[in-house]
């Protein structure tokens, strides 16, 4: 799990709930089941109606995708890359396909774009079948990321819903002054789940979904350019300098500095 993102949660909602308890609410009075039903039921009822059954049945996926840990390392993947290129140019490209068998953790996209290599499938044929296989893959993220934008735009919308109901509730009891206090701030508690919960929960997960196929989909050219460069027997160091301008700054200090560490 990422613990950064949990924390940040966390810290996003104490901060709301920790103001209203500094000027003198009670906790218990943001707590009312039937805002809740309308805002949250309201929002997945929606988000369900506007995509088909089988996306939605991914969308605990999709939920465990944003709260993971896993980072590409693209500093790794680099040097990992130029070692198999220097492995191919001694001793050629079948080398590499016991390593390719054998190697369980190798990531299937990779495992994929070498083994055509090693069954010496045409370059542009497997960039062609490396590019498509990529585009799948983001357009799968796409579809989990406009559910949760989805939801973050449904969810103030079924809020006001939320409190118009309240207010009918409230209007049909002027003649009871002392019930007016509590329906008023029962139908602005269901204003203050759909804000809260699409700009604390729905749409920050949605843009985190974005950034992670960003990475990701930068770690995929990453692969298909190196899968690329072994074939045409490219020298690894040429390899390596064509695969650092993948690197931001820091990451180019990092690999810099792994290198040192190496040769030292």
């Amino acid at each position: 799990m990422a613990i950064s993102t949990i924390l940040f949660l966390i810290i996003s909602f104490g901060a709301l709930i920790g103001s209203f308890l500094m000027d003198g609410g009670h906790l218990a009075a943001l707590v009312s089941l039937a805002p809740a039903l309308v805002v949250f039921g309201g929002t997945i009822g929606a988000v369900g109606v506007s995509f088909p059954g089988n996306e939605i049945k991914n969308l605990g996926k999709v939920l465990k995708v944003a709260f993971a840990s896993k980072q590409a390392n693209t500093v790794k993947l680099i040097k990992y890359f130029k070692n198999i290129a220097f492995k191919t140019r001694k001793e050629g490209l079948l080398s590499i396909e016991e390593m390719i068998s054998t190697d369980e953790n190798m990531d299937p996209f990779m495992k994929k774009g070498l083994q055509m290599v090693v069954d010496g499938i045409e370059p542009q044929t497997v960039k062609n079948t490396l590019e498509l296989s990529a585009d799948l893959i983001e357009e799968r993220h796409r579809v989990g990321i406009a559910m949760f934008e989805s939801a973050g735009g449904f969810a103030p919308t079924m809020g006001i819903t939320g409190t118009v109901m309240g207010l009918i509730h409230v209007l049909n009891n002027l003649s009871d002054p002392t019930k007016l206090g509590g329906l008023i701030a029962g139908a602005f508690i269901a204003t203050l789940y759909g804000i809260g919960s699409a700009n604390l929960f729905w749409l920050p997960i949605g843009t985190k979904l974005k950034e992670l196929n960003f990475q990701e989909m930068g770690e995929k050219n990453l692969i298909i350019e190196a899968i690329l460069c072994i074939q045409e027997g490219v020298n690894p160091n040429t390899l390596e300098e064509k695969l650092k301008g993948f690197l931001d700054k820091k990451q180019l200090e990092e690999y810099s500095g792994g290198e040192s560490g190496e040769q030292e």
